[in-house]
């Protein structure tokens, strides 16, 4: 399924200037404890794998083989591919003429891992609930002191944290996990700030894991399970690193 865009509501991309807080490459990990099976045989819904843990090397091991976490209230340790995966190709983004207006108005400054306990912190509040569990969340924090884990923040004027959105990035892939806004357009402009230095460091794999309206709105199309695994073995090995300036 492919999202089209409206071309008399599509317009031209001002660029986001993101300030880069912690760069490198990612740190080396302690291998992972268990095998993850063959997503390929998975449900379309994408339950392939309970039990193991959050540690930094079963988390990236799990992308690498095209898995995420989604823990549910009848368990914690619970993982998915589903099918169709949704992603958004660096080429692809769509901006409205509204949004492009509010980007070149300045009214945001955005930064790369400035903040990543609050922006996670900020998308596990939800009035409906979260799968972002006290376990999970201590798990991606460790990530991101790796150098795994990333954070898009974006600010007030003021020095206010009005939104973001965190992700994992493994090679040229990067997974974005959950986004949150406490001021309207904030998530919208990290997605923005997110694919724009995606394309800057070369990552060519974006993965949303599941198609929302929102994310369809910004260019996010819907892949099956085996072009998403095609996909991704290119990506992984790619020598991208994410936290460059």
């Amino acid at each position: 399924m492919v999202s089209r865009a409206d071309p008399e509501r599509v317009a031209a991309i001002p660029a986001v200037p993101v300030e880069v807080h912690a760069k490198g490459p990612p740190q080396p990990l302690e291998p992972c404890r268990y095998a993850f099976p063959d997503p390929r045989g998975a449900p379309p819904e994408g339950l392939m794998a309970a039990g193991g843990d959050f540690e930094p090397g079963t988390v990236v091991a799990a992308y690498r083989r095209g898995t995420f976490p989604w823990p549910h209230d009848v368990q914690e340790y619970l993982w998915f591919s589903p099918d169709p995966r949704a992603i958004l190709p660096p080429d692809n983004l769509h901006v409205s003429r509204r949004l492009a207006r509010t980007l070149r108005q300045g009214r945001f400054r955005v930064t790369l891992d400035a903040a990543f306990a609050e922006v996670i912190a900020g998308c596990a509040v939800r009035e409906e609930g979260t799968w972002i569990t006290p376990a999970l969340r201590e798990g991606y924090i460790r990530l991101h002191g790796l150098g795994w884990a990333h954070s898009f923040e974006v600010w007030t004027q003021e020095g206010e944290l009005a939104g973001g959105l965190y992700g994992v990035a493994v090679g040229g892939m990067f997974g974005a996990e959950s986004m949150f806004y406490r001021v309207s357009d904030a998530s919208k402009v990290a997605v923005v700030a997110m694919v724009q230095h995606c394309q800057r460091v070369g990552v060519s794999l974006i993965d949303l894991q599941v198609l929302t309206a929102h994310t369809a709105s910004l260019g996010a199309i819907e892949v099956s399970r085996e072009e998403y695994l095609a996909r991704l073995a290119e990506a992984i090995d790619e020598p991208v690193v994410f936290a460059e300036g």
